[in-house]
């Protein structure tokens, strides 16, 4: 076998591989529309998991957001995480600018000191957030959630501009001060500009993990009117059956504003990923 054959095969290989992957991915998302367009009667007929049925039922979107009330799950999750996904990136970008670019000591002490808080499984923290929440009266408040969830993001998002901030030249600094530049200006309209990537890949990252919260959103938050979707959700599942459409149907709308975030930034999220594991 030549050397034109054996890049033709592995080219092939490699295509067939990645349509293997694909399917992969395909198959769960294409069950989960097919679930939401069957109606209750269609799961005991013997239909396929995998096949249409012969009417769409349209009705589970339009109950899954009048009675399920999910456009105020939806709400309430937006705006905790339009709350939380700036200011919790804001702090950490301000941590690793300090970490990065001041004359601060044990600075590789204090981001391992972070990094510590990545290692700290949440089910460990439910019972003394619970009690001091109680304390506090700040059970059932947005503020309540969003505050526990920058403490638990914090240090995530210090490890990915941490890294991409060491790979930015340290004569950009130079050349600002030169230019008149103190350190907040150096941070706010030099360095942060040039962490777009890094920026926009936490933004997907951090907008996903916040929407889709399950734990700690059903510790702190009792009230139905302020459940955020994945506890929403589960409202769905009734206590002596399923109706599995209706449940996917919501599911399926729940999704949109997480794709929208992701087509938005997506092509600064591969640059910003390369960027914090490079450096």
């Amino acid at each position: 076998m030549d050397g034109k054959t054996k890049k033709i095969t592995k080219k092939i290989l490699l295509y067939v591989l990645l349509i293997v992957l694909a399917l992969i991915w395909i198959v769960p998302i294409f069950t989960l529309v097919a679930t939401a367009l069957k109606h209750k009667k269609d799961f005991m007929s013997g239909l396929s998991l995998f096949q249409l049925p012969a009417e769409i039922a349209w009705d589970n979107f339009t109950n899954a957001i009048t009675k399920g009330n999910l456009f105020t799950y939806m709400k309430n999750d937006l705006i905790i995480s339009c709350l939380k996904v700036p200011l919790g990136i804001f702090v950490g970008a301000m941590a690793s600018f300090a970490l990065t670019r001041l004359n601060i000591k044990h600075r590789v002490g204090i981001f391992v000191f972070f990094l510590i808080g990545m290692m700290l499984p949440m089910q460990t923290a439910l019972v003394p957030i619970n009690i001091i929440y109680s304390k506090l009266n700040l059970l059932n408040t947005y503020f309540g959630l969003f505050y526990v969830y920058i403490g638990f993001g914090i240090s995530y998002c210090i490890l990915i501009m941490r890294g991409f901030m060491l790979g930015i030249p340290k004569d950009i600094d130079e050349a600002a001060c030169i230019d008149g530049c103190n350190k907040w200006q150096l941070f706010y309209k030099i360095i942060l500009p040039i962490a777009k990537p890094a920026i926009a890949t936490l933004f997907i990252t951090d907008f996903l993990s916040t929407w889709n919260e399950y734990l700690l959103a059903s510790v702190i938050i009792n009230d139905k009117a302020m459940k955020t979707v994945p506890v929403g959700i589960m409202t769905f599942v009734g206590e002596h059956g399923t109706d599995y459409g209706y449940l996917c149907a919501g599911v399926l709308v729940s999704v949109i504003p997480v794709m929208v975030v992701y087509l938005i930034f997506q092509r600064y999220f591969v640059e910003g990923m390369a960027g914090a594991v490079k450096s």
